[in-house]
């Protein structure tokens, strides 16, 4: 049974917008996270459950990139996101 086409994305750039931001941002996101984890935890414990939750919660913010009805939003939280699990790694 195909889509219904009302809850299709119109434009090719939101959709492109989507793509990226589930991927890209979903592994910057995530990618942040485990960095701040290193800090506060021991590194070797972080480095060896990075690799199980660094995919499930990458995972999970790929999903909600295209759950999410505003990209916009999805970009902001991303970006947030990221740059409040990397300020404490730089300090």
């Amino acid at each position: 049974m195909p889509a219904n086409k009302k809850y299709l994305t119109k434009s090719g750039w939101i959709r492109l917008l989507r793509i990226l931001a589930g991927t890209i941002g979903g592994y910057a996101v995530m990618f942040s996270a485990h960095l701040l984890l290193a800090k506060i935890f021991p590194q070797k414990n972080v480095i060896i459950t990075s690799f199980i939750t660094g995919y499930i919660l990458w995972a999970f913010l790929l999903l909600w990139a295209f759950i999410c009805p505003n990209v916009w939003k999805v970009w902001l939280v991303y970006t947030a996101l990221t740059l409040l699990f990397l300020i404490p790694y730089f300090i």
